[in-house]
This record gives structure tokens, C-alpha cells and sequence, in this order.
């Protein structure tokens, strides 16, 4: 097995989720990434744990989203109600045979399932929050995500270790060093109440007096560099153009503007794929609403790559999600939705914290 793959299992497991002997892991991800599920497995049980696999089959999420009543599409296991409330930790592994499967299927489908699964992401989000499971999301490199990136294989698997820093030497030291630098703006941040961003078809303000800024260095998602919080939920105002394509539930939309009045998407336009993103704004009664406002500080992430996990943590970007706040940064937006989206700050992009400009051209100034 590439060493890589062992080196990045031991830190999702020691540094990520800090496994303990006894809890109950479950770990999650599609045939395609079976080296680094059995890895994450075989590491669980060195470590004494209780690990199981839930295996996702993508022709099978096809099949219901065609075929499937609106009933079928409504019903939510009791398997995976028991799990969202007795596992302790959690390991997400992406990595697919195929990025684009769910294309041809009608949006508004897809809304139906997503809006279901709302009380389980919101149990999922508190848990998460109050420390009772611990979690962390990662990439398997596949031959899918690598033509996505527009990549070879063997280059992608290089970027994909390269970004997380397991391809070489003390992955942990470096992601310590990150939350350290992070930990710095975090306490300036925290101390500020009106953001207002601008770039390039961006007029965006918003304020976060009250609200917690989360320090991103690994433990959740990995490979990880950004720094977020919840906005007051009906503050945010102005318009905002997403410099890269919005990519979610194997859809990809383009030019992406979003317009905000008191909070709220007031009016959305789109180059491609418009209808699928009004569905998914339309999905319930906060899915029109800010949860996340967030800078990328991953300067080792260069390129985008049509893939959230690397594409959000951009050095010199920063990004919002619509729909769900993420409680542990006190957002009070209930949504089945969290959608981020990404805008690119490095060509005259600025940031001003109550009237000052705290970060410029894709770097910070404090």
C-alpha cells in the first residue's frame, strides 16, 4: 500500500478525531475508495476501537431518485437514525468512479431527499457542536476526481497528499503550526461585529458582532486552511459573484450571482444549471439564508479543482455557504441546504472589519 495512504489514515484517526479505545466509528465512503477505508479500518482496530463500514453504491441513489416515490424519497432508515445518534466518531471518505451520475435527474427530486435528511444533518451539527461525535471528511484520490481537476491520476494523488501534507515528514506538526497562525486572526476577528467584502461583482456586507470564529487546521475536514463563522442571520445585504463554478449533489452551476435584502436571496442568476440552483434555494425556509461566511488559508491549494474540500480552502479566496449554520459558531439557520460557494479575492479583492481593511489582494493585513 502507497505509504501515503497509511500516513494519512494514522492522522485522520491520532490528530483529526483522536479516536479512543472503545468508541464506535463508522467509516463511510464509495467502493472506489476501498485502500483508504480498509486502512482506516485496520487503524481503528489497532487503536482498539469499534469500526464498521457503510459502503454507498451511487447507482443505487440513481435508481431512487428515478424510480422511487415521493414517499420512498421522504423515508429516512431507522439504521441511520440509530447511527446519527450512537456512533462517536465518524470518517467520511469522497472519492467516486463517476462525478457527474446524478445530472440528468430532476432537481427538484433531489430537493425532495435533501429536505428529508433535515432533522439528521441538524442532529449531526449539534452533536458535532457539543463534542459528542467527533468527525472529519477526506479525499481518495480516483481516476473520476482527477479528470474533474482536469489532472492525471498520478498528478492529482500527488496535489490531493501534497495539500494535506502527508506526503512527506509531520503532517501534525504543520497542521498544529496552521491552528497557531489561525488562533492569532481568530482573536482579532472575534472581536468584530460589520464585514463588508468586495471583489469583482461583489458588494457584500453583513455583521458578525457576538458570533465565533472556528479555527479550521485539520480536525474536520482534512486536508483543512480556513478560518469561518455564522453571520447575523438577517444582516447580510448587497450581491455577491462567485468566481468559480458551484459544485453540489453532482451538479455543477456556472456564474453563479446572488443578490441579498435583510439576510435573504432575493434574486439568484446563473450561466448554467439556473434551475437547479433555484431548487435548491427553494428547498425550505432558510435555504435562502447565510450559514457560513469564510476565508480560505491554504496557499499550498493553487488550482481549482470542481471539489469543495480543496476548492473552499483556497489561499486567497473566501466563501459562503447557503442554508445550515454550523452551531459551534453560534449561527441560528436551520436549513437542509449548506451549499458553499467561492470567490476569489487575489486580483483586488479587500475585506474591511468595521471600516478597516483587514485583508487584501487574497492576504491578510493584521
Amino acid at each position: 500500500m502507497d505509504e501515503r495512504i497509511q500516513r494519512l489514515a494514522r492522522t485522520l484517526l491520532h490528530y483529526s478525531i483522536k479516536l479512543k479505545k472503545g468508541q464506535l466509528i463508522q467509516i463511510q465512503g464509495e467502493p472506489s475508495a476501498l485502500p483508504l477505508i480498509k486502512a482506516v479500518f485496520e487503524e481503528a482496530v489497532k487503536i482498539g476501537a469499534h469500526p464498521y463500514t457503510k459502503m454507498k453504491i451511487p447507482d443505487t441513489d440513481e435508481i431512487l431518485l428515478r424510480q422511487g416515490s415521493d414517499a420512498q424519497l421522504k423515508y429516512i432508515s431507522p439504521l441511520i437514525r440509530t447511527a446519527s445518534n450512537k456512533m462517536d466518531a465518524l470518517v467520511a471518505i469522497w472519492g467516486t468512479e463517476n462525478t457527474k451520475y446524478l445530472s440528468g435527474v430532476n432537481p427538484k427530486r433531489q430537493a425532495l431527499q435533501r429536505k428529508s435528511m433535515g432533522p439528521i444533518i441538524k442532529k449531526m451539527f449539534k452533536r458535532i457542536a457539543d463534542k459528542s461525535l467527533s468527525w472529519v471528511g477526506t479525499q481518495f484520490p480516483t481516476l473520476a476526481d482527477a479528470q474533474e481537476a482536469e489532472m492525471s491520476l498520478s498528478e492529482y494523488e500527488d496535489f490531493v497528499y501534497r495539500a494535506g501534507h502527508v506526503d512527506k515528514g509531520d503532517p501534525v506538526k504543520h497542521w498544529k503550526k496552521v491552528a497557531k497562525e489561525q488562533a492569532r486572526l481568530i482573536r482579532i476577528l472575534n472581536r468584530i461585529d460589520r464585514l463588508h467584502i468586495q471583489a469583482a461583482g461583489t458588494d457584500l456586507k453583513m455583521r458578525v458582532k457576538g458570533r465565533k470564529w472556528v479555527n479550521c487546521a485539520g480536525t474536520e475536514n482534512f486536508p483543512d486552511g480556513e478560518i469561518f463563522t455564522s453571520p447575523l442571520e438577517s444582516t447580510v445585504q448587497g450581491h455577491i459573484h462567485f468566481s468559480f463554478p458551484a459544485c453540489y449533489m453532482g451538479r455543477e452551476v456556472e456564474d453563479v450571482r446572488l443578490e441579498f435584502k435583510n439576510g435573504k436571496v432575493v434574486k439568484q442568476k446563473a450561466g448554467k444549471n439556473e434551475a437547479f440552483l433555484k431548487a435548491m434555494l427553494d428547498l425550505d425556509k432558510g435555504s435562502r439564508f447565510v450559514g457560513e461566511i469564510a476565508v480560505g488559508t491554504n496557499y499550498d491549494i493553487k488550482r481549482f479543482t470542481r471539489n469543495i474540500l480543496f476548492d473552499e480552502k483556497i489561499g486567497g479566496t473566501c466563501h459562503m455557504a447557503v442554508g445550515a449554520s454550523i452551531p459551534e459558531a453560534g449561527g441560528k439557520n436551520i436549513s437542509a441546504l449548506h451549499w458553499d460557494m467561492i470567490c476569489d479575492l487575489k486580483k483586488g479583492g479587500e475585506i474591511k472589519a468595521d471600516g478597516k481593511v483587514i485583508y487584501r489582494n487574497g492576504k491578510f493585513t493584521i
